[in-house]
């Protein structure tokens, strides 16, 4: 008589873990539902039951709110911009910093957008929260110090330090794409330039020739 082998049980998650595991999972559904998303939806693609939820989260509006300072959180876009290879040339490396940062205000702007469509609003006044405003400058502090970096080889060559460059740059790309420095819709219905073009104009300018001035 042969006895089936025991199920092990998955050795258990710390609570900071957990707490990152379902966060991914509800995100794609938050951009998909917006705050209609139910805590039964993300339990069941975490593959957890739904009172693991209520052991980590408060209740659904503190897991919207955690959802939303993930989607603002840089650290995806500064991964990127770290493996950008400083071999290539400069317009390479600002064409991928560039495709980095459009990523990142995409994901900003699907998951803010799902919630404003369905009524959400967060907590307002809890730092992090939907309905809390951002600290804008301290988010893209580390962003600026990353594309700094990008520029410096060619310090000599810059008619601004590479610091000034990497804040005009950022600007740049917000304008240039059509979007909003919080991500979300474009401002303006005329079409958007491809990466590729936005940093040309930014390194050589509008002019096919120059002119005096």
């Amino acid at each position: 008589m042969t006895t089936a082998p025991s199920r092990r049980r998955a050795p258990a998650m710390d609570p900071d873990s957990r707490r990152e595991m379902i966060i991914r999972a509800a995100l794609p559904l938050v951009i998909e539902h917006g705050s209609a998303v139910t805590t039964r939806q993300v339990a069941r693609a975490a593959g957890i039951g739904e009172g693991t939820i209520f052991r980590v989260f408060a209740d659904k509006e503190e897991l919207l709110d955690a959802c939303v300072t993930e989607a603002l959180s840089p650290a995806h876009a500064l991964d990127e911009l770290a493996l950008v290879s400083m071999d290539q040339p400069l317009a390479d490396r600002l064409t991928e910093a560039a495709s980095a940062l459009h990523a990142h205000l995409d994901r900003v702007g699907a998951v803010v957008g799902a919630l404003h469509a369905t009524g959400g609003r967060g907590r307002s006044g809890r730092p992090g929260s939907a309905g809390a405003p951002p600290d804008r400058a301290a988010g893209t502090l580390p962003v600026r110090e990353a594309l700094a970096e990008l520029f410096e080889p060619e310090r000599e060559s810059l008619r601004l330090p590479p610091e000034q460059a990497a804040l005009i740059f950022l600007g740049f790309l917000f304008v240039g794409a059509g979007r909003p420095p919080t991500g979300g819709e474009p401002t303006d219905p005329v079409p958007q330039l491809g990466v590729r073009d936005l940093v040309d104009v930014f390194l050589h300018g509008v002019l096919s020739q120059p002119v005096e001035i």
